[in-house]
């Protein structure tokens, strides 16, 4: 039985379970004349849980260890039948067993040692499949009896149905904190080995960035470069120019939408403005490369000024489009959120409707607005898409803002595009990159909630 069909028999119990967990509690119910403690559907959702959950935790488990088994006994039987192997070799074997398996080898290439062990392989997986479906399915029908014995006038079902709410709760906030904490020691790790080959003092403040380093000693360059200072320049410079356009017409959208705007306006204009969030990424990079990026380069020759055709002006512009509806649609609904009292408050002191907005509102509104922005620079630093195709990938220092350079993000992916052995300072350096652009993104966050928590106790 596939997993996608045993998915959908799980499924179909749990619907089965809560069908009859809401009959058979009716039917109790009307043969006593005791008070009902929990509703229908609390009935229901708890038969449902004993049919599901336990099998659902059961099948999760199973199919991620089974192919780590499957994986040990496929190796044990290529080295009974080959002998002998070194582990890339039979890495080798494993795979072209596996794709054989899966139909993607043709028979005439592959020898008759790969064949057997792909039948071989062919029959765990059917045995494996076959005691997942059993056992997952033997598991809920017996929950699902369990369960029923429970379903009696008096049983507490709101409160079981409850807990297991507040568990599953308590579940994903502790899924989600050790994905932060796998994320981090990831990092961590592989920046360390990254550190025994490249200094600290050079990575941090390096002028010169050029990872590649040469197949042999005698080759040019078969040291590299780690100096990540022209990254940092280059991401910060297309940030601030992206903010500099985003900031200003983001915000005095948000003011205008939400506070001069008439109510058919706002319907309309919010909308298109968020529009330019759902535009894929890759398209404003084309719209970088193809038209603004020939625009300036054109633009600047005319008044003398020599602008390349990747530069991280361009990049900066689109960058700065693409985060607007951040800004704007974040503040708009800060704005909105600010109290009305407060303006009635200053029209009633005789302030104007802008000097309400600039005294009152957006004082109050401070928090939320720099949130927004806090997000806006994250979500620019973290870009990928629109830096290559329109300020490229050369590492220059610079201030010069008619220049190619590059950003941390972009190196990143160039360090890890293609099959990469992780045990070179080449690719390791995208874990210490990652680990640098991770530490000031935290420092980021932790200015927002500083802002936030400091100026909310003045308007609560």
């Amino acid at each position: 039985m596939t997993l996608n069909f045993l998915v959908i028999c799980l499924i179909s119990l749990g619907v089965y379970s809560f069908l009859f967990g809401r009959y058979r509690i009716r039917k109790v119910t009307q043969q006593v004349s005791v008070k009902q403690h929990s509703r229908d559907v609390y009935h229901a959702t708890f038969l449902a849980a004993c049919a599901t959950i336990v099998p659902l935790i059961v099948l999760i488990v199973w199919s991620s260890l089974s192919p780590l088994v499957l994986n040990g006994l496929l190796e044990v039987q290529l080295q009974n039948m080959v002998g002998a192997a070194t582990v890339g070799e039979m890495g080798v074997l494993i795979a072209q067993t596996k794709a054989f398996s899966a139909g993607l080898l043709n028979p005439a290439f592959v020898s008759d040692d790969v064949k057997q062990a792909a039948s071989y392989y062919e029959s765990l997986q059917a045995a494996s499949d076959t005691g997942r479906a059993l056992l997952v399915l033997a598991i809920g029908l017996v929950g699902l009896a369990f369960g029923s014995r429970f379903l009696t006038v008096r049983f507490t079902a709101r409160h079981w149905v409850e807990r297991l709410a507040t568990w599953l709760m308590i579940g994903a906030s502790v899924i989600a904190i050790l994905t932060t904490i796998g994320i981090v020691l990831s990092l961590v790790f592989e920046t360390i080995r990254f550190f025994d080959s490249v200094s600290v003092t050079e990575f941090l403040f390096g002028l010169h960035w050029s990872p590649q380093i040469a197949i042999r000693a005698d080759q040019a360059g078969s040291s590299g470069s780690f100096g990540a200072i022209p990254l940092f320049a280059g991401t910060l410079m297309i940030t601030l120019i992206a903010m500099v356009v985003a900031v200003p017409v983001g915000l005095m959208s948000a003011i205008y939408l939400s506070e001069y705007a008439t109510p058919r306006l706002r319907n309309i204009a919010k909308p298109t403005i968020e529009v330019l969030a759902g535009i894929p990424t890759v398209v404003y990079g084309f719209f970088a490369a193809l038209v603004l990026a020939p625009l300036l380069r054109d633009g600047g020759s005319d008044i003398g000024l020599t602008v390349s055709s990747e530069s991280a002006l361009a990049a900066g512009l689109v960058m700065g489009t693409m985060i607007i509806p951040f800004i704007s649609s974040l503040s708009d609904d800060v704005i909105n959120a600010v109290p009305q009292n407060l303006r009635d408050g200053a029209a009633a002191l005789g302030a104007t409707r802008s000097e309400t907005i600039i005294q009152v509102v957006l004082p109050a509104a401070l928090p939320g607005i720099v949130s927004a922005v806090l997000l806006a620079i994250s979500r620019a630093i973290g870009e990928t898409m629109i830096v290559v195709m329109a300020a490229g990938v050369a590492a220059n220092l610079t201030a010069n803002p008619f220049e190619s350079v590059t950003t941390v993000t972009v190196q990143i992916v160039m360090l890890l595009v293609g099959d990469q052995e992780f045990d070179s300072a080449k690719t390791l350096a995208a874990f210490a990159l990652g680990l640098l652009l991770f530490i000031i993104t935290l420092g980021l966050n932790i200015l927002a909630l500083y802002v936030v928590n400091k100026y909310r106790e003045q308007y609560d």
